[in-house]
C-alpha cells in the first residue's frame, strides 16, 4: 500500500477515542492484560452512535486523529498495525508508523451514516462506562479508507488529490 491508495477494509477493527486511549495506556503501564488483542489490531478513532430504540449503529464517523498522538507511539510499540481517523499526524507518529511498518488510514469525515452501514456486527469490549467512547469491536465489510501515511512513512500530499471544476 502506498500513500494515496484507496483501500476497502474487511474484517475486525476496534474503536477508541481519547478517554479509552488514556485507560489503555494506564493498563499497559501497570503491565496488566488489555481487554482485546492489541497485536496487529487496527484502531478506528470513532465514537459510534447507537439508536436507543433499535440498537442499530446509526453513525460511525472518524474523529480528529491528532488528539491521540500522545498515546499512539506506545500503542504502536505494543503491536497495533493500523490506525483510522481524519486529519494530520505529528512527525513523531509518522516516524513511529514507519519504524513499526504500520499504516494510518483516513476515513471521510462527515460520512458517519455511510460508514455505519459498512459495520455488520459490533460489541463493546471495554470501558462500557464511557458510553460512546467505549471500545467497540466492529466487523466491517467494504469499509472505504485512504492510505494517508504508509509503512515507509510517506504522507499523502495535496499533489495526489484530484481537483475538479464544477
Amino acid at each position: 500500500m502506498n500513500a494515496g491508495d484507496k483501500v476497502i477494509l474487511n474484517g475486525t477493527i476496534y474503536t477508541a477515542r481519547d478517554k479509552a486511549h488514556k485507560l489503555l495506556i494506564e493498563i499497559m503501564d501497570r503491565k496488566e492484560p488489555l481487554p482485546f488483542e492489541i497485536k496487529d489490531a487496527v484502531i478506528y478513532y470513532s465514537g459510534p452512535i447507537i439508536s436507543a430504540s433499535s440498537g442499530r449503529m446509526t453513525s460511525a464517523g472518524p474523529t480528529t486523529s491528532s488528539r491521540m498522538d500522545n498515546y499512539t507511539i506506545q500503542l504502536l510499540d505494543a503491536g497495533v498495525s493500523g490506525l483510522i481517523g481524519k486529519g494530520s499526524r505529528s512527525s513523531e507518529v509518522t516516524e513511529a508508523l514507519k519504524t513499526h511498518k504500520a499504516v494510518y488510514f483516513s476515513a471521510v469525515g462527515g460520512a458517519g451514516v455511510v460508514l455505519a452501514n459498512r459495520i455488520k456486527k459490533y460489541r463493546i469490549v471495554a470501558f462500557q462506562e464511557l458510553g460512546l467512547e467505549a471500545i467497540y469491536q466492529l466487523v466491517v465489510e467494504n469499509f472505504p479508507c485512504y492510505v494517508t501515511i504508509d509503512t515507509k512513512g510517506r504522507v499523502l500530499s495535496g499533489e495526489k488529490q484530484q481537483h475538479i471544476r464544477i
